[in-house]
């Protein structure tokens, strides 16, 4: 450009000089806007959230749509990802296309961040190493930087058309809570990866041990928000010994109180473990401990 700008000079300066002057330099071809790295790539800005692993990020732009995915979830996304010195790695929007995948097949932050977003919606992620490639050889390495548009959720696969009504209806008059993709900073995890939190006190102060008789009152839920089982529903409370049932319940009903009523986040490995015709991945329940038989 400097070069050009001197010809450009002399040939004004000079109008005895041959008039076609010529460079063999190509015009400078303008960055794309999906590929100027943000103003800060280089670190999270005090604005942005952070959870529990470190991930932060930051709305860029709201979305239109109110389920979350869940861990498992298949979703379609536009992204494009720097590493914190602003240089562009990768790019759907270079490719023109968006791309599909299943969340649990991905680095982990983007399964834990993409959980966090409707579709619609466009966040930024700052991913720390450990939540990303890990120093992996031909991987970029160090902390990552992604825009990322949740462009569609993939729709639930393997019902029948009463049984999507039936789920429809059940989300609709038992609607997910706004935590329901994940635990909130406020909740309590465990050592076997259980987080709980208390939404009501308990009047009483006996807890239930590991074979105890119980009588509840609960909804449950996927990460995405689907509504999938609740006593309300039935307009009965269940009863169970709480060794006949999902360890995450087992575990969690033990840290309750007569009267509480408590919200559970429950991993797939503490719920139905992956088990054909069940609800999948992380589940989410409000259990109300009505009393210890």
């Amino acid at each position: 450009m400097f070069r050009l700008l001197l010809l450009s000079l002399f040939v004004a300066c000079n109008s005895s000089e041959d008039a076609s002057v010529k460079t063999d330099q190509p015009a400078e071809e303008a960055t794309p806007a999906y590929a100027i790295p943000p103003e800060d790539v280089a670190a999270a800005p005090a604005d942005a959230t952070v959870t529990e692993s470190g991930l932060a990020y930051k709305v860029i732009k709201a979305g239109t749509g109110t389920k979350h995915p869940g861990r498992t979830t298949k979703v379609a996304v536009h992204y494009t990802g720097w590493t914190t010195d602003g240089k562009m790695f990768d790019s759907s929007h270079k490719r023109g296309k968006t791309t599909t995948f299943p969340l649990n097949r991905v680095i982990a932050g983007w399964t834990e961040g993409v959980q966090l977003m409707v579709e619609g919606e466009t966040t930024r992620f700052w991913i720390p190493e450990d939540l990303a490639y890990k120093g992996r050889p031909g991987r970029p390495a160090g902390m990552l930087v992604f825009d990322i548009e949740l462009v569609t959720i993939a729709p639930v696969k393997g019902l029948s058309d009463s049984r999507k009504k039936q789920a429809a209806e059940l989300t609709a008059k038992y609607p997910p809570p706004a935590d329901v993709a994940a635990p909130p900073k406020d909740a309590t995890t465990t050592a076997s990866g259980l987080s709980i939190k208390t939404l009501t006190k308990g009047t009483g102060t006996r807890r239930p041990g590991p074979t105890d008789k119980v009588e509840v009152h609960y909804t449950g839920w996927q990460t995405d928000g689907t509504t999938f089982d609740s006593s309300y529903k039935r307009g009965k409370s269940t009863s169970f010994p709480l060794n006949g049932v999902i360890k995450g319940w087992t575990e969690g009903l033990q840290l309750m109180t007569v009267g509480e009523k408590a919200r559970l986040w429950i991993p797939a490995k503490l719920a139905y473990a992956g088990r054909p015709g069940r609800p999948q991945g992380m589940l989410v329940f409000d259990v109300e401990l009505l009393s210890i038989k």
